[in-house]
């Protein structure tokens, strides 16, 4: 029987540039505010790392920042997905060389492969990577959408140890989890569906909200997983708007926009992502007010 690779609220960290490099010490503040606020597991140079925008000697060296700082108190997951085959092995080698726990590998964008195609994809990394695999669905952005059959065959693979799922489809979930093997883990890719998905046995969820109120992911997860659904479903329902305005526009535009506000140093972003409109930077704002994630004056 496989393990999950954690189970909680899994922050997918954002990653603080200081014009044109990664400001490691920021990097390492923003570690220390997730690990003292209970974040069950980092995931670094994933989307809402903008990995995509980085070279490939940036993503190694903040990897393995991230493995140094956390130093084993909770798993670090690197994502190392690409849409060339060849390059998700090298990365998640790479990766496993700097010492994560786990790799995440986003289904390859833009070629638009066929079921057949995304087997035999996760398969050749899963055989190279020396860690653990977790497959990120996200069609939204990807264009191509993994089929509960194919989460079934994926499953058999030893080194495949779940979903990080943000498709925000329950009937395929529901056929998923009836597919797959009980070893087959399932976290939400999505804030505002982590306790529903939990409820129909995912481990937790890979969190963009977690970087601005960690605390609440976690409690969130928590209640979840000992099975307390009638709080957790509560939390959930309270958290909202905060998920709601954290994705007013394209991730990761408004989380890092709330860092900055919040008085932690997350930077710039790097084109083609820029700065929010005006309204939604009002609307970030006050709603990180609502909250009480500002600083007091």
């Amino acid at each position: 029987m496989k393990t999950p690779l954690f189970t909680g609220s899994g922050v997918a960290i954002v990653t603080p540039f200081n014009h044109e490099t990664v400001d490691l010490e920021a990097l390492r503040h923003l570690l220390d505010f997730q690990l003292e606020n209970g974040t069950d597991a980092i995931i670094v140079c994933g989307t809402t790392g903008e990995a995509a925008t980085m070279s490939y000697a940036e993503r190694m060296r903040t990897i393995e920042c991230c493995v140094e700082h956390v130093n084993g108190r909770v798993p670090v997951i690197a994502g190392t997905g690409s849409n060339s085959t060849e390059t998700a092995r090298a990365q998640s080698r790479d990766a496993a060389r700097a010492g994560v726990d786990g790799v995440l590998v986003v289904t390859p964008y833009y070629n638009k492969a066929s079921q057949e195609g995304l087997v035999r994809h996760y398969n050749a990394v899963a055989d190279a990577s020396p860690v653990p695999v977790i497959v990120y669905d996200v069609p939204s952005r990807t264009g191509v959408a993994i089929a509960p059959e194919t989460y079934a065959r994926l499953a058999q693979h030893p080194n495949i140890n779940g979903v990080k799922e943000a498709a925000g489809n329950p009937s395929t979930l529901q056929r998923t989890r009836n597919l797959c093997p009980e070893d087959f883990f399932i976290w939400s890719g999505n804030d505002d569906e982590t306790a529903a998905m939990c409820m129909l046995g995912g481990k937790g969820v890979i969190s963009v909200v977690a970087n601005v109120f960690p605390a609440a992911m976690h409690r969130l997860t928590a209640l979840c997983l000992s099975g307390d659904f009638t709080a957790a479903g509560r939390l959930q329902l309270e958290l909202k708007e905060l998920c709601d305005a954290m994705f007013c526009e394209v991730n990761p535009i408004p989380v890092k926009t709330a860092l900055n506000l919040m008085g932690y140093h997350a930077g710039q972003l790097r084109l083609p992502l820029c700065e929010p409109s005006e309204g939604n930077l009002d609307r970030i704002r006050r709603t990180l007010e609502q909250y009480g994630l500002l600083p007091q004056a």
